[in-house]
């Protein structure tokens, strides 16, 4: 029956609601309305007729008064002025049945007499002695004495009012009727989808649910509940085993560090984990392609490769280079019996293996053609010896000499890789003492001094430390800074200035050393901290500038080992600053 279903319940539930609400505001608003409109005309009546009482007061003419009031006062109101001598002006109104009052009745009505004898506002609703016309009088006092009277018919309220009451009564009707045809269109939009949810599990009573709905009433919601209930004493095993086989395959697919992608036909990306879709966000990132949140279509390289897969029918190997990175994939066909349905690829990020290869080749590289030129000249002048072409002690002094500075070269060459590479492999032991900073700072400037003035550069050096004692290890800190301003002073020209700023604070010391050499090549500046750098790409050496090119890797191995940081800024023949800091 319709008073069983929920579309009756619904719809004769708001119905009764809103009809009670309806009734109760309607008689409110009448009650209101019903004084509201006469308070605001006795409101602005006597506003009226204050600003007439100004007008008389300063205006000694009456007729002229009277003419300035007639701009002021409602057209269909009528105006009587009663001086304190007796004399009278009454306006025209544009009601003819508003007739003139007598002053006399004025003055001697009780309700209206008030404001002459005591000079208050005065106000009254009345049948006017000359006529049967209901009015609205209202009187306010004079200060020279006598008082102003304005007066019109209740008419025009009462029809104002009976307007207002039409259009809350119109208002009431529209809103019931809206209301019933809304509750019948809720009613239905409610129930319908109700119905069509038990049709569904009626229909999948072996598909997937497992909830258990109470039977709590017998419309279509507790038919809706006996239906789930069915279908899920039916579902319960299939269920758990789906969710545990989806579960264990997402599990695999997730852990994996290398990418898998599975696309269809169409090349819709259907299964991803996080490395796959760093890879392909890259690819949609540099084929300026945006991908959509609902339907996720395979970048173009990976289209092309599914193409070859599909009709090959045979795995692809492909390399793809994006964003500096290099990724290996290895796409194989998915096969729905002997019909490929799709594809899955791996793909491997091989960066790192093929950074690695290539540090590895510049290594023995750089190492080779380091340890070449002091062994040729070992081998050279150890033979000139051997060969008596040195025929002097002299000569053979000078010889063994270049032999023996180019033996300690390759000392210490062979000493700063053993120290590179036990601070890359974490072997570092730092001894961190309690110094004074202003004395430390001192010492390493003033080892520099003399270097500084046979190059004919000038050291500057800034000191502002709020803290005296620091904890680090001088020893490898003094190597960083040894390297850095040694390098500052051999990269700058004669009359140029190495500037050295040590600024100190309770969590942190900051060390700038700013020069206005050669500068760097601004290609070269993400490259300056890798080991056997040197701006000088033909790696020709003078009397200033001889290094190993390790000075700078292992200045930052020290750095971060001290939880600090070092950056450089440079800009070609202009200077070049180094910024480190050092937490305390």
């Amino acid at each position: 029956m319709f008073w069983r279903s929920v579309v009756g319940k619904l719809a004769i539930t708001i119905l009764l609601l809103v009809s009670f609400v309806l009734f109760i505001l309607t008689i409110l608003l009448l009650e209101f309305f019903e004084t509201f409109h006469v308070n605001e005309a006795e409101k602005e009546m006597m506003q009226t007729a204050t600003k007439v009482s100004r007008i008389v007061e300063q205006h000694d003419d009456q007729a002229l008064a009277l003419e300035n009031a007639e701009l002021v006062k409602d057209p269909v109101s009528r105006l009587a002025v009663i001086y304190d001598d007796g004399t009278s002006r009454t306006s025209d109104s544009t009601d003819n049945d508003l007739n003139e009052l007598d002053p006399q009745w004025l003055r001697n009505d009780e309700d209206l007499r008030d404001v002459f004898t005591n000079g208050q506002d005065v106000k009254k609703d009345t049948m006017l002695p000359s006529s049967h016309v209901e009015a609205m009088i209202v009187g306010t006092p004079i200060e020279q004495g006598g008082a102003v009277f304005i007066y019109q018919s209740l008419d025009i309220v009462n029809q104002t009012k009976a307007e207002t009451t039409k259009i809350i009564f119109l208002a009431a009707g529209i809103a019931i009727i809206l209301t019933t045809i809304f509750a019948f269109f809720l009613s239905t939009r409610i129930t319908s989808p109700l119905i069509k949810m038990r049709e569904a599990a009626l229909d999948l009573t072996r598909g997937e649910f497992n909830t258990k709905v109470p039977i709590l009433t017998h419309d279509e919601i507790g038919e809706l509940a006996m239906a789930f209930n069915r279908m899920g004493r039916q579902l319960k095993f299939h269920i758990n085993a789906l969710r545990q086989e989806k579960e264990q395959i997402s599990n695999i697919v997730s852990s994996m560090a290398d990418g898998v992608i599975t696309l269809n036909r169409n090349g819709d990306m259907l299964v991803t984990n996080p490395p796959a879709k760093q890879f392909i966000h890259n690819l949609y990132y540099e084929n300026g392609m945006e991908p959509e949140d609902d339907h996720l279509t395979a970048p173009e390289p990976l289209n092309e490769t599914l193409r070859s897969v599909i009709h090959g029918e045979k795995e692809v190997i492909r390399e793809i280079n994006t964003q500096g990175r290099t990724w290996v994939m290895i796409m194989t066909p998915l096969y729905d019996q002997t019909y490929v349905r799709g594809a899955v690829a791996v793909i491997r990020d091989m960066t790192e293996e093929r950074q690695m290869d290539k540090m590895r080749k510049d290594f023995i590289a750089n190492v080779s053609h380091e340890l070449r030129t002091p062994i040729s000249m070992l081998q050279g002048y150890s033979e000139a010896i051997v060969d008596d072409v040195a025929e002097s002690t002299e000569e053979k002094n000078e010889l063994a000499q270049i032999i023996h500075e180019e033996s300690l070269r390759m000392g210490r060459l062979v000493n700063e890789l053993l120290d590179l590479a036990r601070m890359e492999a974490g072997h570092t032991r730092l001894d961190k003492t309690m110094i004074d900073a202003e004395s430390f700072v001192e010492r390493i400037l003033k080892k520099f001094k003399g270097i500084a003035e046979e190059s004919h550069v000038q050291l500057i050096s800034e000191r502002h430390l709020s803290v005296s004692m620091i904890s680090i290890d001088t020893d490898r800190i003094e190597q960083v800074f040894t390297n850095l301003i040694d390098n500052a002073i051999r990269h700058t020209k004669q009359h140029g200035y190495v500037k050295v700023v040590v600024e100190g604070t309770a969590t942190e010391l900051h060390v700038s050393i700013e020069d206005n050499g050669s500068g760097i090549p601004e290609e070269d500046i993400p490259f300056v901290f890798e080991r056997f750098y040197k701006a000088d790409k033909s790696r020709t050496r003078n009397g200033r500038k001889k290094g190993t090119g390790l000075g700078l890797a292992i200045a930052k191995n020290i750095v971060e080992a001290h939880d600090g940081t070092i950056t450089v800024q440079s800009k070609l023949n202009e200077g070049t600053m180094f910024d480190i800091r050092l937490p305390l």
